[in-house]
């Protein structure tokens, strides 16, 4: 069988909405390293530390605000179409969007007011700049309503199979919009003053057009899809928003506490450790970020067909999807996650050279990745199996022992107790529903593709260039030259193990099968 066939219909159209997913990603999670430099550079340590607290705040409001939609309105019209109900699609969109939209109104409104005890909270140890974290938080308050609203539009889309508005609108149009505006306020401190609350607006203000053209994206993959003459009935409507919510319910505490998981490190940094300490925390981690991003956006190309096999008991292509994705993400973010261990201290100093302390805190960072892409985006397949209780319970167990560890270990260590909290939060939050998933569903990460990813950039990656420092140092020079050798190999390598990988299925030959 060639390196083509392997690439069955369901593979071929998850790499392409990956692929475009993940290169959107790359866009956001690029901007987004750009946009922390720009701040870490405009504003002093204080204000920077207060700018990423306030940030941190902005998503947490905006993931509270989803109540857990962004799974539901992709599960529930995959499971209507494949089940032939699309005649309830109506229905079922109205009742994840509506909610949104209230509670997002009263969170925004919730924080205005909060806005300055939550400013005195993470600034007590540098008062100056608690009245530009107070105004710099209201800013935000005002966009959390079209953030919240621009990510559940894009979900009915996703929910209709289709990566592009995701692609174009949030990663591509939003993150240029920020990086354009927020690179603007930069500049202007060349004649004026840095401010928290001007940067805070060009960071935010990219959400409006941005919301008004997913709803237009939105109206449109609804209207393509709604049958023709399509009615309910009145106690459809009733049991359908009660089987929504009780399956999304859950998801929306677990979406919330996996925002927890990646945000409120930064704000108990603020709060115990101090601004500064909260600024090199928050550079420190920003990679992160990107391998989330990538994550993201293969598991977003996977969910609907992912839901669609399970949902009519296909654990064999489930199967076969999970591992497939798992070994694209490996393939992808491996390489990501092992060159930031070896060019930790040089990542840094771009930054400026405040924040070279942060060196253990990005290497320790980078390991917890490594385990947590190699598990695959397992929690996302755990909630797709109907699993959402289970899924709920391990981001709070995650969320747990990150509070719990930051607690203990920020006041001595500062942002690498922070750093400790999240590593041991990942780890939880990855085994622990691997282990569900095999149990309860009997899949897994582990195939040929996710083994020759692994092993393949650990060899050029880890190997290599831990080989050539061993022999010549590990100097700057040594670094690029490690990085030139084993760049070529791994695009080889990669090249050799098509097959494995199934990288015939980004290509757009129909499949063979072979004689």
């Amino acid at each position: 069988m060639t390196a083509g066939s392997l690439a069955g219909p369901g593979t071929r159209g998850v790499a392409r909405g990956g692929l475009a997913n993940m290169a959107g990603s790359a866009l956001a999670g690029g901007t987004g390293v750009v946009v922390t430099w720009v701040a870490a550079r405009t504003l002093g340590a204080a204000e920077a530390g207060a700018f990423f607290a306030a940030t941190a705040a902005f998503v947490l409001a905006g993931g509270l605000a989803k109540l857990g939609t962004n799974t539901g309105l992709v599960y529930w019209p995959a499971r209507l179409r494949a089940t032939g109900r699309d005649h309830l699609l109506g229905p079922c969109l109205r009742a994840g969007l509506l909610p949104v939209v209230v509670f997002s109104l009263v969170l925004a409104a919730a924080v205005w007011v909060a806005a300055p005890r939550l400013a005195a909270l993470t600034a007590h140890d540098a008062p100056a700049a608690a009245g530009s974290h107070t105004t710099g938080l209201r800013v935000l308050a005002l966009f959390i309503p079209l953030q919240a609203l621009t990510d559940v539009l894009l979900t009915i889309t996703r929910g209709y199979r289709s990566m592009r508005p995701t692609v174009l609108l949030d990663r591509v149009l939003r993150s240029a919009l920020q990086l354009l505006a927020v690179s603007a306020a930069g500049v202007a401190t060349l004649w004026t003053a840095a401010s928290l609350p001007i940067l805070a607006l060009a960071w935010a203000a990219p959400y409006l057009p941005v919301a008004i053209l997913a709803g237009y994206a939105a109206r449109r993959a609804y209207l393509a899809g709604r049958p023709p003459g399509a009615t309910s009935e009145p106690a459809e409507r009733d049991r359908l928003r009660r089987d929504f919510w009780r399956f999304t319910g859950p998801r929306a505490l677990a979406a919330v506490a996996q925002l927890a998981l990646q945000r409120v490190d930064v704000l108990l940094v603020a709060a115990l450790g101090g601004l500064g300490a909260a600024a090199v925390y928050a550079v420190a981690g920003r990679f992160v970020i990107l391998i989330q991003f990538a994550n993201q956006g293969i598991s977003q190309s996977v969910q609907p067909r992912l839901a669609e096999a399970l949902s009519t008991g296909d654990r064999a292509a489930a199967n076969r999807l999970y591992q497939v994705a798992t070994g694209w993400l490996v393939l992808v973010t491996w390489p990501v996650s092992l060159l930031v261990i070896l060019f930790a201290p040089a990542y840094l100093r771009l930054f400026g050279a405040g924040y070279t302390a942060g060196t253990p805190v990005v290497r320790l960072l980078a390991a917890a990745m490594l385990v947590a892409t190699g598990c695959g985006m397992v929690d996302m397949v755990l909630a797709m199996a109907g699993r959402t209780s289970l899924n709920l319970g391990n981001v709070l167990i995650a969320l747990a022992v990150t509070i719990g560890l930051d607690v203990l270990l920020i006041p001595r260590w500062g942002a690498l107790g922070a750093a400790v909290g999240l590593a041991g939060a990942m780890v939880a939050n990855n085994l622990l529903p691997l282990t569900q998933v095999f149990r309860g569903a009997r899949l897994h990460p582990f195939g040929p593709g996710t083994r020759a990813a692994a092993l393949l950039s650990i060899g050029c990656f880890g190997v290599l260039p831990w080989a050539v420092t061993a022999l010549a140092g590990d100097g700057p020079a040594v670094l690029a030259v490690a990085t030139v050798v084993a760049a070529p190999a791994f695009c080889a390598g990669a090249w050799l193990l098509r097959g494995r990988l199934e990288l015939g299925a980004f290509t757009r030959r129909k499949t063979q099968e072979a004689s």
